[in-house]
C-alpha cells in the first residue's frame, strides 16, 4: 500500500471543509481516502479549520450583540454568561395552608388499604 502524502492543496481543502462543518468521512471522501489516514495526516487541519470558524461565528455574533441585536444578547447571555430563565412556583392548599396528599394503590388511598398488623 501507498503512503499518503498531505499536499498543501489538500491541507486548505481539509481546513476549509472542517470549518464548513463537514464530517470526516465525506471530508476524506473529497482527497479520496479513509478517514482514518485523513485523521492521521490532518489532525492540524481538522482541528484549524473549525476553530477558525467558530471564531469566526463568535466575533459576528459578538458584533450584533454589541450593536443591539437582541436575539444576540439573549444568546451571548445564555451561553457565555451562564445566565438562565429561572421561574419559581408555590404550591399551596387552600388560603396558603398545606396540601394535603391521597396515595393510592391499587386504586385505593392508603388509608383504605388493610394490612396484616
Amino acid at each position: 500500500m501507498v503512503e499518503h502524502i498531505a499536499t498543501e492543496e489538500n491541507k486548505r481543502l481539509v481546513e476549509t471543509s472542517a470549518g464548513l462543518g463537514l464530517p470526516h468521512e465525506q471530508i476524506a471522501a473529497l482527497i479520496g481516502i479513509d478517514d482514518k489516514t485523513l485523521r492521521k495526516h490532518y489532525r492540524g487541519e481538522l482541528n484549524l479549520g473549525k476553530a477558525k470558524a467558530s471564531a469566526q461565528i463568535a466575533k459576528t455574533l459578538f458584533n450584533k450583540a454589541q450593536g443591539g441585536d437582541t436575539t444576540a444578547l439573549i444568546w451571548w447571555t445564555k451561553a457565555q454568561m451562564r445566565w438562565a430563565e429561572t421561574q419559581k412556583q408555590e404550591v399551596t392548599g387552600a388560603n396558603g395552608g398545606a396540601q394535603e396528599m391521597v396515595v393510592r394503590w391499587g386504586g385505593k388511598a392508603k388509608d383504605e388499604i388493610q394490612t396484616d398488623e
